[in-house]
C-alpha cells in the first residue's frame, strides 16, 4: 500500500512540475479538458435549477391532482382540429362530478379570465391575475395565509363581493399587507371586500407567482362574464383521496362525464383528463432529453481535451526516457512505470477537470444574481461527476503513454536519453 501512495505522491509531482515547465503546452493540452467539464457540468446545472424551479412552481399541488379541461398538457393522438372543436368544461359538470364521483377528498371549479386593473382610492395597480374559483381549491392547492381567511362554501355559492390577494398586490394598494383585511377596493366597476393575503411566495421561474394574484369567487366571475364567454377557460380540478388507485378513479371519472354528456360508446372523449404526475413525467422527459443533447455536445470538447492529454503524456515519456531506463535498471517493474504515468495522466485532467467546475461555480453564483428569484444548482453529485469523468478522461488517455512507457528496454532507455 505504502508503494502505491509514494507513486502518487511522485506522480503529482511529476504533474505539477509539467505544469510549471511547461506551461503553455500543458495549458493547451487542459483547455479541452477544462472546456469539456465546464460544458457538462455547466448543462447539468442549469436543467437541474430548470426542473428544481418547474417543480417548485407546482409543488403546492399533489402529483395525483386531476385538471379536466378541452386541452391536454402533453402531446395527444386526438388531431388538433378535432380537439379544438371540443366544448368547455361546465359548472354544472363540476356539481354532477363531485355529487357522484367516489373516493374524491376535493374538487373546485375555476376559471382563467384575462388580467385586470385593481384601485384603492388613489393606487392602481395594473396587470393582476385573476384567479377565480369555488372554496375547495384553498384545501387543493394548500394555499397559505400571511392574514385573514379564505372565503367560505356560502360566499362562494353565492358569489358574494369578497377577495384574497397576493402580498405584492396588497403591499402596492395598502402601503403594507398588515392593513389590507377589511379594506375595499375596485375591481369590474364593483367594490370588493379583502379578507385575507397569501403569504410571500416569490417569483417564479416563468414570472408572475402567487404574489400577483387576486383569488374570487368563481360564482361572482361569472355573473361578470357569462358561462359562453370565449374569453373564460374553465377547467375543473379534482384531488383524489390518498392511496385510491389512480387509474381505476380516472376510469370512473371518465364514465362518470361521458354519461354526463351522453358520449356513445363509440365516440371518443370530447375532454382531457390530465393528472399532475403526467405532467411531472413530462418534464422529466424533457429534462432528460436535453441533458442527452447537452452530454453529447459536451463529449466533443472531452474528446479534444482527451487527445490533449495524450499528447502531453506521449512528450512526458519521450523527455523522460532516461530516467525511465535508470528506474528500470534499478529494479523498477513494468507496474511501477505503468502506474506512475497513469496517475500523472489522471492528476493532470483532474486539474483541468477541477477548473472547469470552479468556472461554472463562479458563472451560477453570477447567474443566480442576475435573475433574482431563480438559483442556479450546482449540487455535490454534479461535482462528484465532473471529477469522476476528468478522472476517467485521464485514465484513458494516458493509457497508451504509460504502456509504452512501461514497455521500455532499460539499457535502450538510457541510450536514447544520452
Amino acid at each position: 500500500m505504502l508503494i502505491y501512495l509514494r507513486v502518487l505522491k511522485e506522480s503529482f509531482n511529476f504533474a505539477i512540475n509539467a505544469l510549471k515547465n511547461n506551461k503553455l503546452r500543458t495549458f493547451l493540452s487542459l483547455v479541452g479538458v477544462t472546456i469539456g467539464i465546464f460544458s457538462i457540468i455547466a448543462v447539468l446545472a442549469a436543467v437541474d435549477s430548470l426542473k428544481k424551479e418547474i417543480e417548485g412552481s407546482i409543488s403546492s399541488l399533489d402529483n395525483s391532482t386531476i385538471i379536466i379541461m378541452r386541452f391536454s398538457f402533453g402531446p395527444t393522438e386526438v388531431p388538433r382540429w378535432k380537439w379544438q372543436q371540443f366544448p368547455d368544461v361546465t359548472y354544472d359538470e363540476y356539481q354532477y362530478l363531485k355529487r357522484t364521483v367516489p373516493n374524491m377528498e376535493a374538487a373546485s371549479f375555476a376559471l382563467n379570465v384575462p388580467q385586470e386593473t385593481m384601485k384603492y382610492n388613489d393606487n392602481t395597480v395594473s396587470n393582476v391575475n385573476i384567479g377565480a374559483v369555488t372554496h375547495e381549491y384553498y384545501d387543493i392547492e394548500a394555499l397559505q395565509l400571511a392574514q385573514g381567511r379564505f372565503f367560505n362554501e356560502a360566499e362562494s355559492v353565492s358569489g358574494s363581493d369578497v377577495l384574497v390577494l397576493g402580498d405584492e398586490i396588497a403591499n402596492s394598494l395598502f402601503g403594507s399587507s398588515d392593513q389590507a383585511v377589511g379594506k375595499k377596493v375596485r375591481l369590474y366597476g364593483r367594490k370588493f371586500t379583502v379578507i385575507g393575503v397569501l403569504k410571500k411566495e416569490g417569483k417564479g421561474l416563468f414570472g408572475d407567482s402567487k404574489d400577483t394574484v387576486a383569488i374570487l369567487p368563481v360564482n361572482v366571475v361569472r355573473k361578470i362574464f357569462g358561462d359562453n364567454n370565449k374569453s373564460t377557460f374553465p377547467q375543473i380540478i379534482i384531488k383524489p383521496e390518498k392511496d385510491v388507485d389512480n387509474a381505476e378513479f380516472i376510469a370512473v371519472l371518465k364514465q362518470k362525464l361521458r354519461l354526463s354528456r351522453g358520449l356513445k360508446p363509440d365516440e371518443v372523449d370530447t375532454f382531457f383528463v390530465n393528472q399532475l404526475q403526467g405532467l411531472a413525467d413530462f418534464i422529466d422527459n424533457i429534462t432528460g432529453q436535453m441533458n442527452i443533447i447537452g452530454l453529447v455536445i459536451s463529449g466533443f470538447s472531452l474528446l479534444v481535451g482527451g487527445f490533449g492529454i495524450a499528447n502531453i503524456m506521449f512528450v512526458s515519456v519521450k523527455e523522460r526516457t532516461n530516467l525511465i531506463g535508470i528506474q528500470k535498471s534499478l529494479g523498477a517493474k513494468n507496474k511501477f512505470i505503468l502506474l506512475q504515468f497513469l496517475f500523472e495522466a489522471v492528476i493532470l485532467a483532474i486539474i483541468g477537470g477541477l477548473i472547469g467546475l470552479f468556472l461554472v461555480f463562479i458563472i451560477s453564483i453570477l447567474a443566480s444574481q442576475f435573475t433574482g428569484d431563480f438559483q442556479f444548482v450546482l449540487s455535490p453529485w454534479n461535482m462528484f461527476i465532473g471529477t469522476a469523468i476528468s478522472a476517467v478522461i485521464g485514465l484513458i488517455s494516458g493509457i497508451l503513454p504509460a504502456i509504452s512507457a512501461s514497455r521500455l528496454d532499460p539499457v535502450e532507455a538510457i541510450r536514447t536519453g544520452m
